[in-house]
């Protein structure tokens, strides 16, 4: 997927981030954190240097899907800047049910976007 046009991303010992921009639009494709490094500005990390990056590429706003039962998730989004767009029903597949994905979206405006300053931890 690295190899596709638009898609960028970056990785860590503890952590990655998968992202693509393409029409003036970015898209979080997925972002994972280590469990035994979580709540250490990490993923935060990630996710403002992806917002650099696709703002460079020319990227007007940033999306992402978030299962509707991750709070944790939903919160650093939030934090950084993220608001609900909209829903996909049943987009995501459990064992036992199906989720909803809470599609979220963020400007990426040149004064909304604060420079990349690392990792807090």
């Amino acid at each position: 997927m690295l190899s596709s046009p638009g898609v960028f991303g970056f990785s860590g010992p503890n952590g990655f981030i998968l992202c693509r921009a393409a029409a003036g639009e970015a898209e979080i494709l997925t972002l994972a954190v280590d469990p035994d490094a979580r709540r250490a500005g990490l993923g935060r990390a990630l996710v403002e240097l992806a917002m650099n990056v696709a703002a460079l590429a020319g990227a007007e706003s940033m999306f992402l899907e978030v299962a509707e039962d991750n709070a944790p998730a939903q919160a650093l989004y939030t934090a950084a800047g993220f608001g609900l767009a909209g829903r996909r029903p049943r987009y995501y597949r459990r064992a036992d049910r199906e989720i909803d994905a809470l599609v979220m979206r963020r400007d990426l405006n040149s004064s909304d976007v604060a420079p990349y300053a690392g990792p807090t931890a």
